[in-house]
């Protein structure tokens, strides 16, 4: 993984060469709806404060968890017993790209949603928010993580979610067979080369044209850039969107040529 210092130089030169976040000159229709009815949608929901709320609890949580790392390992900790506050400081999506992703669900209107990476189920708890009648179903590798999070969803009462244990390399080809049809994927796994390509390869039959794909941290490593790399140029995607923390695919055919945007988020 990229050293602090690497990584705010790339998010420096993103910053200055990607374009408005406004949507001022934006060509694409679709892009440019996304932008001004979706990643600059300001309106407040009731559905923020319950989730932050309890990110605010969690980051004062003492509690000892026994963590079976699968991935490329925390960024602040390597040791297999950690406090969920540090699983939180660490792991957890801030709000921002959290509550986008709920507008993205609420906009969109996905109905069937897959989650790779449940950690503490602060971004699960957005996206099943979002839609209540949508299927959700996250996976998790670390089983007292898993069982944090499933507490978590009871304290929302959220009961649209289904959480999946297990190291993603067994579970997930299961998963989206019993599923079949994805329109909604966020991947937060392993995050290295050739895992997260074999993911998005697993999970391209079950994608259709309107289905999103969005993958976190595609600048957290030389590794995860040169994924993100081959993956929004492979022949299935028509459009891709980089906001520098999290990539975003897409399979529409109405895309007659390849676009790709970096965008100011």
């Amino acid at each position: 993984m990229y050293s602090p210092f690497q990584l705010g130089l790339r998010y420096l030169k993103y910053f200055f060469t990607a374009s408005n976040g406004k949507g001022h000159g934006m060509h694409s229709p679709f892009v440019f709806e996304l932008i001004t009815k979706v990643m600059n949608d300001n309106r407040h929901f009731y559905a923020y404060e319950q989730v932050e709320q309890l990110r605010t609890a969690l980051l004062g949580d003492e509690t000892k968890l026994t963590i079976e790392d699968f991935g490329a390992g925390s960024r602040v900790k390597k040791n297999n017993v950690r406090s969920i506050k540090d699983i939180a400081h660490s792991s957890l999506k801030p709000k921002k790209f959290g509550q986008l992703l709920f507008r993205i669900i609420a906009h969109y209107q996905p109905s069937v949603l897959l989650e790779l990476g449940t950690s503490l189920g602060i971004t699960t708890s957005y996206l099943a928010s979002a839609k209540a009648d949508a299927k959700v179903v996250t996976m998790e590798g670390a089983k007292e993580v898993a069982a944090t999070a499933r507490t978590n969803f009871g304290k929302l009462s959220l009961h649209n979610i289904e959480l999946v244990e297990g190291n993603f390399d067994k579970t997930l080809p299961a998963t989206i067979e019993k599923l079949k049809r994805i329109d909604f994927a966020f991947v937060d796994g392993n995050h290295r080369y050739e895992p997260t390509v074999r993911y998005y390869h697993s999970l391209l039959p079950a994608m259709h044209e309107h289905s999103i794909l969005i993958f976190d941290d595609i600048h957290w490593s030389k590794e995860m850039e040169q994924a993100w790399e081959e993956i929004k140029n492979d022949s299935a995607v028509t459009l891709s969107i980089d906001l520098f923390f999290i990539g975003l695919v897409f399979f529409r055919k109405e895309q007659k040529v390849k676009q790709h945007f970096t965008i100011r988020f």
